[in-house]
């Protein structure tokens, strides 16, 4: 799902190779449990390979919801109940920071509690992993993104506009072919970030608690971190914090982009350097620039600039130098080659550090 997403037996010298148990001592976990922080990294690696294979199955959301639903649930109840029409901004922003702190604080504790539970069971990082991959969306992007080039490609643009509103904000009647195209690579590289690096890291990081903290952050900042009368002060935290825990996962996720054109035949890895470089701190927002700028520059097009949204135009700096901006459905077919080699480097990087951790 697009928000618009252990055990510690079995491991360490006893899982190595015979010479590896000449060096090291008899592996004893009553003796030397492993500490269920250093199985975060191995919690992120399987987490993304389960979610980039399976995903969140339709049948499951239906029957039982999704976390960003729940937490979604959560977040409106909290707005409805502390964030008066009759109040104060100074009162709304301070009700703001006590509901950031329930709506990070709660999701973390569960993360926390199904993680240490699980970690007492058989296959607990397994079913740890299992868990932790319903915060990611490898799939759901790649799927609804590849939508709308189906649509554009078959359709026509009333197909395209079908499809990328239900990944986009702006309005998509005022979107022609090419503003329905530069929407879809939009989303794709910023919700890369949001969607998959940033909650990856977090697992990475922090555990299932980290996981989860963040995927309520970044679904409290998409519902009510808008400069909107109801929200700008109320939302204030939520945006901010939001912001600051996105700052190294929109970097590193650049960063896999140039890599991922450096692989591919039909990007320039050069241009997507120069053009993160260049155009990343000029975006309106701190950190959707990196990963939008990286992919410009590499498929050679313009992007960002001026989007409406609910009828209100929003100016923002263009992203690349390619001055191309007539994107279309081939475009965004280059934009899923690059987003699926930059994920699979995400998920080597993670498998070697995972190694690492079990070292």
């Amino acid at each position: 799902m697009i928000p618009v997403e252990r055990s510690t037996h079995g491991v360490g010298a006893c899982a190595k190779s015979s010479l590896a148990r000449a060096r090291l001592p008899p592996c004893s976990i009553a003796e030397k449990p492993v500490r269920p922080s250093a199985m975060s990294a191995p919690l992120a690696f399987l987490s993304l390979l389960i979610e980039r294979l399976f995903g969140y199955p339709d049948a499951l959301i239906k029957a039982v919801g999704h976390p960003v639903i729940w937490i979604g649930a959560l977040i409106s109840a909290l707005d409805r109940a502390l964030n008066g029409d009759t109040d104060t901004p100074g009162r709304r922003r301070a009700m703001g920071i006590a509901a950031l702190i329930v709506i990070v604080g709660l999701p973390a504790l569960a993360g926390w509690l199904l993680q240490s539970a699980f970690g007492l069971l058989p296959f607990g990082l397994f079913l740890t992993a299992v868990a932790a991959g319903t915060l990611l969306a490898q799939k759901s992007l790649h799927d609804h993104v590849a939508a709308v080039a189906s649509a554009l490609e078959h359709e026509g643009l009333a197909g395209g506009r079908r499809e990328v509103a239900k990944i986009v904000g702006r309005d998509p009647e005022q979107l022609d072919e090419a503003g329905v195209a530069r929407a879809a690579i939009e989303s794709l590289s910023e919700n890369f970030s949001d969607g998959v690096v940033a909650p990856a890291f977090w697992l990475a990081a922090l555990g299932l608690a980290g996981g989860a903290a963040y995927k309520a952050a970044n679904t409290a900042d998409s519902m009510i971190g808008h400069r909107t009368a109801r929200h700008a002060a109320f939302g204030w935290a939520a945006a901010r914090f939001d912001d600051l825990i996105n700052l190294p996962a929109s970097r590193l996720t650049a960063l896999l982009i140039v890599g991922a054109a450096a692989l591919s035949r039909d990007a320039d890895a050069g241009a997507a350097w120069r053009a993160m470089l260049r155009d990343a701190k000029k975006h309106r927002s701190p950190n959707a620039g990196w990963p939008e700028a990286a992919m410009a520059g590499a498929l050679g097009l313009a992007l960002a600039g001026p989007r409406a949204y609910q009828g209100v135009v929003v100016e923002d700096a263009v992203m690349g130098d390619g001055g191309r901006r007539d994107a279309d459905a081939a475009d965004i077919r280059k934009a899923l080659r690059i987003f699926a080699i930059a994920d699979a480097l995400l998920i080597g990087a993670t498998g070697l550090a995972a190694v690492a951790f079990l070292a």
